[in-house]
């Protein structure tokens, strides 16, 4: 999956359009070799935001060639999206291409017919219209994005980015996913399924205690730690925590942890030859028969089989 093209039209968003210039158009082979390779594909003289023009380096019909195709946000939704995007998205769909969209992207994909029948994700103040004038889309308003094989769709702004993150992590594990978000100083995952923050804002960090506390959980994911734990370590009651967390999370205590723990033992399956008991035991998660279970329902593979697939990207780049 090294080939990656840029689908770019009048008006698409200065953002949704850098983010994944920057996870894919910048030359990481010391990190991952081959790195992708990406072509942004559009009319000549395209204006980017309203402001720039761009000069593409092929047309739409390049997108029919490219293993991921990436569709940024679109502004104008008032109109229907050009029909050559239009074909061009469907084109290379059917050519086995991933498709991707950011933000308003979806409706694009929307009107090529690729979500019909899927669960999908905009931008949360944009969902309302993508589910009235595509009623066959099941429309996700609280999530991050949706990965849904082979078409995959995220929200606004941000969450671009972890979904531009979370296609290197499918292509090249999460060692390499997390070191390219440490370069771009981003969170390196930030789960799919993790709210969008609609109605209430995080509070201000230093106004609350969890990011010391989350500081503290992470250096001990090794230890059984409880929802009590985490109270006792940031002084509230259970019922106050959790309010808390879901407030700057979008998730509950327990969820968090686990998703920090399957993520521990994601970085220890690609990198090292430790076994699965001794993983388990590393990521606080008892048993292996728990660890099983566990990465299994969250990454959709056993622990076995993640460790062969990603240990050979790993070695291979």
């Amino acid at each position: 999956m090294t080939t990656v093209a840029l689908a770019v039209t009048d008006g698409v968003s200065h953002f949704e359009l850098a983010a994944p210039c920057e996870v894919f158009g910048v030359d990481r082979s010391d990190l991952a070799d081959p790195w992708y390779e990406l072509t942004v594909c559009g009319p000549a003289g395209a204006r980017v935001g309203g402001r720039f023009r761009l000069e593409p380096d092929e047309g739409l019909d390049g997108l029919v060639r490219a293993h991921t195709v990436i569709v940024p946000a679109w502004a104008d939704l008032d109109e229907e999206p050009p029909a050559e995007l239009v074909d061009a998205v469907r084109a290379a769909h059917r050519a086995g291409a991933r498709i991707v969209s950011l933000c308003t992207g979806a409706f694009v994909l929307a009107a090529a017919g690729l979500l019909d029948g899927r669960r999908a994700t905009t931008h949360w103040l944009h969902a309302p219209a993508l589910a009235a004038k595509y009623p066959g889309v099941r429309v996700d308003a609280d999530v991050l994005y949706v990965d849904d094989g082979s078409v995959l769709t995220s929200a606004g702004k941000a969450a671009a980015m972890d979904l531009c993150l979370h296609l290197v992590r499918l292509d090249h594990g999460s060692a390499v996913a997390n070191a390219v978000a440490r370069r771009l100083v981003v969170p390196p995952q930030r789960e799919g399924g993790q709210a969008q923050f609609v109605a209430t804002p995080a509070p201000d960090p230093r106004s609350h205690a969890l990011s010391g506390l989350f500081t503290w959980a992470l250096r001990r994911l090794d230890r059984p730690l409880t929802v009590e734990d985490l109270a006792r370590q940031a002084n509230m009651s259970s019922r106050n925590l959790a309010r808390h967390f879901n407030a700057v999370t979008g998730t509950t205590p327990l969820r968090w942890l686990r998703a920090h723990r399957i993520r521990r033992a994601q970085e220890l399956l690609e990198t090292t030859d430790d076994s699965v008991e001794a993983i388990a035991e590393a990521t606080g998660m008892g048993t292996a028969a728990s660890l099983r279970r566990h990465f299994n329902r969250t990454v959709g593979v056993p622990p076995d089989t993640y460790r062969r697939t990603f240990r050979g990207r790993t070695a291979g780049g």
